[in-house]
């Protein structure tokens, strides 16, 4: 039986995990989409970053799937992707769906709190 542990390791062995400093360019040049995988809840409280997409874990599949209604355009097969939620767990669980439906290039800058530390734009 797996435990979420191990759905992490699994998770972070495939998902690779961006600087934030490096991810915070990327955002300035707007070569890469951003997604918040937290809930609306938790970004209610903290922001999130700015210009981003706000999907909540449990509904990547189906924002990411082109045949679903709930599908969003923004989501490129062939697009930078970097995931952000708390800490980096949903960031890198969400990265692992992504890549398992055909995403080619999909990051985790980790956590909220680091985004914002290090001057990431924020929205409220």
């Amino acid at each position: 039986m797996k435990t979420a542990k191990d759905y992490l390791k699994e998770a972070n062995e495939v998902v690779k995990r961006i600087d934030v400093n490096e991810a915070i360019e990327k955002h300035k040049s707007k070569s890469s989409v951003f997604i918040d995988v937290r809930d609306s809840s938790d970004i209610k409280k903290t922001g999130t970053i700015l210009d981003g997409l706000e999907i909540p874990r449990g509904l990547i599949e189906f924002v990411a799937d082109e045949a679903t209604p709930l599908y969003n355009s923004a989501l490129k097969k062939d697009a930078e992707i970097i995931l952000i939620c708390g800490v980096g767990g949903q960031a890198a669980l969400a990265g692992k769906t992504l890549i398992e439906m055909g995403y080619q290039n999909v990051l985790n800058v980790g956590g909220i709190p680091e985004w914002k530390k290090n001057g990431g734009p924020m929205k409220k």
